[in-house]
C-alpha cells in the first residue's frame, strides 16, 4: 500500500508500516474437541461469521466453554478490535467488534485481532483493512501458497496510511454517511437473490416430487424427504437407473466443473480465480455433454447437474449414464439437487471431514428415486427449464448490480482513506 493512491505532497497522509499502529496482534488457539455441540457458551468467531463489507453472519455460531475461554491468553475480543480472517476460503474478510457480537467472543486460530493503539481510531483502520490496496497486499502475500495465509509477519511489509486521529474521524463520518446507501442497496439486492431461490426451489420441489398435473392422486413414497407422490409413479433404486460412466481424457480436453448452483461448464465459462490444478494431470476422467454429474463431496450442498460441456474433470465426480433413454437426466439433476438441499444426501452419506460428506456411486446407487413415465420426466424437466429462465435472468442481472456496488464500495474506501476525496476538515 506504500504510497501507491496516498497523495504525495501531503504529509499529513504519510505511510508507515501496519505495525507502528498496532498495540497488538492476536489470534485464537486450536478449539478442542466438538465445539458445535455446545449450545451456548461463548461465541467463537471464525471466517465463517464474518461478512464482505464488515457484517456479522450468526445464522450457524460455534461455541466454547467458559473455562477454555478463561485460559486463554490471546484471542479474547475486546470493544471495537479489528478482526481480520488469515487463511481460508474467507481470506481478508474483516469485522469491526463494535458492539462485540453476543457480548463476549473469542476468535478461533483462523482470525487475527488487530488492536490499534489509543493515538488512532480504529473505525478508519477498519475501512483502511477494507479498502482494495490493503487487499491486494494480502493477496500478494500468500499467492503461489499451497495453503494461503497470512503470519504475523505480514504487519511489518504492509503500509498504511497515518494521518492525524482527527483527520480519521472526519474520514470515517464520512464514509459512514457514503456507504450506508450502498450497503442498504446491497442487502436489498442480496435479499432478492434469498427470495428468488427460495422460489425457484419451491417450484422446482413441488415438479419433482408431484408432477405437474393438478388434483393427481398421491400416495406416501416412505421416505421423509419426498413425501407424497402421484400414485402412478414407481420406486426404483438408483443404481437400476444409472451407471457409473469412465471416459479417457484427450488432449483437447478442458477442465469442467460442477459448481453448488448446479452448473456443470467449462471451467474457463465461470472463472478460474481460487482452483488450483494439479501438475500432474493424473486421475482427470473424460466428461460429455448431457452426463448426469454429482460432486463427491459437495453434492450436498447442491454441487449436481448435467453437464453443458466436453471435457476432462475431477476424480472426484461420478459421472452417470442412463440406463435407458427413458431416463432424463436434468429430470433427476433438478430431483437430486431437491434431495441435497433437504438434508437428505447429507444424511446418508459418511462424513470425511466435518461437515463434509463423501458420496460414492455405491451410495448413489442404493437410493430410492421417484421413477416417472418417461413422457411425464420430459416435461417436467422441459417445465422447469421454462419457468426458471426469467428468474435465473433477474438472478444474474441482480449479482452483476451487486458486484458494481461492491466496486463502487470499494472505490470510495480507497479513495477517501488516502486522502483523494476532501471529505472535511483534511484540507
Amino acid at each position: 500500500m506504500r504510497n501507491k493512491h496516498t497523495n504525495e505532497t501531503d504529509q499529513s497522509f504519510r505511510s508507515v508500516r501496519l505495525k507502528w499502529i498496532l498495540q497488538g496482534l492476536e489470534s485464537g488457539r486450536r478449539e478442542k474437541g466438538n465445539t458445535e455441540e455446545l449450545q451456548d457458551g461463548i461465541f467463537s468467531v471464525g471466517g465463517e461469521h464474518i461478512s464482505w463489507g464488515g457484517g456479522w453472519n450468526l445464522d450457524n455460531p460455534r461455541y466454547i466453554t467458559r473455562e477454555f475461554y478463561l485460559n486463554m491468553s490471546t484471542g479474547k475480543i475486546r470493544p471495537k478490535d479489528i478482526l481480520l480472517v488469515k487463511d481460508g476460503a474467507t481470506i481478508g474478510k474483516a469485522a469491526i467488534a463494535s458492539p462485540i457480537p453476543m457480548g463476549e467472543a473469542a476468535v478461533n486460530e483462523h482470525v487475527f485481532i488487530l488492536r490499534v493503539t489509543d493515538a488512532n481510531d480504529p473505525r478508519y483502520y477498519f475501512y483502511v483493512v477494507q479498502s482494495p490496496l490493503f487487499q491486494e497486499h494480502i493477496w500478494l502475500e500468500v499467492k503461489g501458497s499451497a495453503q494461503p495465509g497470512l503470519n504475523s509477519e505480514f504487519r511489518g511489509k504492509v503500509y498504511v496510511p497515518n494521518p492525524d486521529k482527527l483527520i480519521q474521524k472526519f474520514i470515517v463520518d464520512y464514509l459512514d454517511h457514503e456507504l450506508k446507501q450502498i450497503d442498504d442497496l446491497i442487502t436489498a439486492k442480496e435479499r432478492l437473490l434469498v427470495l428468488l431461490a427460495e422460489k425457484r426451489q419451491a417450484l422446482i420441489t413441488r415438479a419433482v416430487t408431484r408432477g405437474l398435473e393438478p388434483g393427481v392422486p398421491l400416495r406416501d413414497s416412505g421416505m421423509p424427504w419426498l413425501g407424497e407422490i402421484p400414485v402412478h409413479w414407481d420406486l426404483n433404486l438408483a443404481k437400476f437407473l444409472f451407471y457409473q460412466a469412465s471416459l479417457p481424457v484427450r488432449d483437447i480436453d478442458e477442465i469442467v466443473t460442477c459448481f453448488r448452483d448446479g452448473q456443470v461448464t467449462l471451467r474457463s465459462n465461470r472463472r478460474e480465480e481460487g482452483f488450483t490444478n494439479a501438475d500432474l494431470e493424473v486421475g482427470y476422467q473424460g466428461i460429455r455433454v448431457g452426463q448426469l454429474v454429482l460432486h463427491s463431496m459437495d453434492a450436498f450442498a447442491g454441487a449436481i447437474g448435467v453437464s453443458d460441456s466436453d471435457g476432462k474433470c475431477s476424480p472426484e465426480y461420478i459421472i452417470c449414464n442412463p440406463v435407458s433413454s427413458n431416463t432424463n437426466n436434468f429430470y433427476y439433476a433438478f430431483l437430486l439437487r431437491t434431495m441435497a438441499l433437504a438434508g437428505f444426501i447429507q444424511a446418508s452419506c459418511p462424513a470425511v471431514r466435518e461437515r463434509a460428506p463423501r458420496i460414492r456411486f455405491s451410495n448413489f446407487g442404493e437410493m430410492h428415486l421417484p421413477l416417472p413415465p418417461p413422457n411425464e420426466q420430459n416435461e417436467i424437466a422441459e417445465y422447469i427449464k421454462s419457468k426458471t429462465s426469467k428468474s435465473d435472468k433477474l438472478s444474474v442481472a441482480t449479482e452483476r448490480t451487486i458486484a458494481l456496488l461492491k466496486e463502487r464500495r470499494a472505490a470510495i474506501i480507497a479513495a477517501a482513506v488516502t486522502g483523494q476525496i476532501d471529505v472535511g476538515g483534511t484540507a
